[in-house]
């Protein structure tokens, strides 16, 4: 497994809309094993294809324990909001406070072209929601909210994970 150059702010394909993926392909595969290689070597939590450079609605988390291929993603519903402090491997060193919901419910294929649902809570609902944007071309100082100077984040709550259902691809 190799790793992947990042793509740093202002690279233009950070702003592009990335295509969806029609076939989960070998070659699709071995980027998705470079994609987390690349996210551990950088100590991130979520890297998306246009932040390798590649224009796939394609992007991977890991968490923890959590450690998960997103396949043509789709936001099935969110709920609540909170404020937290959020960074992008793309654009180091600099970090900004975004209001995202803390829970949303996700339809996507993973690396082995298994459909899934995922219900995800606080970081782990934050984190898809930002690389989601990546596919999008939207970065999150595109969302970054006032606040006063002395904002402290809520404390993080524990779970993150509410369920993760295989189904059966449509």
């Amino acid at each position: 497994m190799a790793l992947r150059e990042v793509r740093l702010v202002p690279d233009s394909v950070l702003r592009k809309v990335a295509k969806p993926v029609k076939e989960m392909t070998p070659r699709l595969q071995t980027l998705v094993k470079d994609m987390y290689n690349t996210m551990d070597s950088e100590d991130g939590i979520g890297l998306a294809g246009p932040q390798v450079g590649i224009l796939k609605r394609i992007f991977t988390v890991g968490i923890g324990d959590i450690r998960l291929c997103f396949v043509n993603p789709e936001v099935l519903e969110t709920r609540g909001e909170y404020l937290d402090v959020e960074g992008c491997l793309s654009i180091p060193g600099e970090t900004g406070v975004v209001s995202r919901p803390e829970y949303v419910k996700v339809k996507a294929m993973n690396e082995k072209n298994e459909a899934f649902i995922i219900e995800a809570k606080n970081l782990l609902a934050r984190c898809i929601l930002h690389e989601l944007d990546h596919l999008d071309g939207v970065l999150f100082t595109d969302k970054l909210v006032e606040v006063d100077e002395d904002f402290e984040p809520e404390e993080q709550k524990e779970e993150l994970l509410v369920s993760l259902t295989y189904t059966e691809k449509e």
